[in-house]
């Protein structure tokens, strides 16, 4: 039985089927949302000894703050408790670091669908997350009109 679940959050319609199949299918989990903060790599962190002094990091927790609540209420909408986490860094590690260390049975992610060379280019932390994390891992693709 699964117990704990941790759903990723970004600002994608594939984020928030995401959670709404967590809500949904695992209704006795207890389900938690994430949304990493992705910091900036190479020149702006070698002016700042702190990422709170990065460029853009206030707007950051902001637009994070305003997703969350979102989320939260979606999942209330479903008669549903959500707790809601930020954290920081390279999403497809925080969000499988995040589960490893708070002992998750299992984390729920989105899909753009991207192939080809815009899944090269561009990377996928789905991907990312169903190949290196050491739990269950749904992938849930909403498809976009075109």
């Amino acid at each position: 039985m699964v117990t704990q679940t941790l759903v990723a959050m970004d600002d994608s319609p594939q984020a928030s089927a995401a959670l709404s199949y967590a809500l949904e299918e695992f209704p006795e989990s207890a389900v938690t949302a994430l949304h990493v903060i992705r910091l900036p790599e190479g020149y702006w962190t070698s002016f700042t000894d702190s990422e709170t002094e990065l460029p853009g990091y206030e707007s950051a927790q902001e637009h994070a703050r305003e997703l969350l609540e979102t989320a939260e209420r979606t999942a209330a909408e479903r008669d549903r408790e959500l707790e809601t986490v930020v954290e920081t860094g390279k999403p497809g590690r925080e969000i499988i670091d995040y589960a490893v260390e708070n002992g998750f049975d299992q984390i729920v992610i989105g899909s753009h669908g991207r192939t080809g060379v815009d899944r090269v280019l561009l990377g996928s932390v789905s991907e990312q997350v169903v190949r290196r994390a050491p739990m269950t891992v749904a992938v849930v693709h909403e498809q976009l009109d075109q």
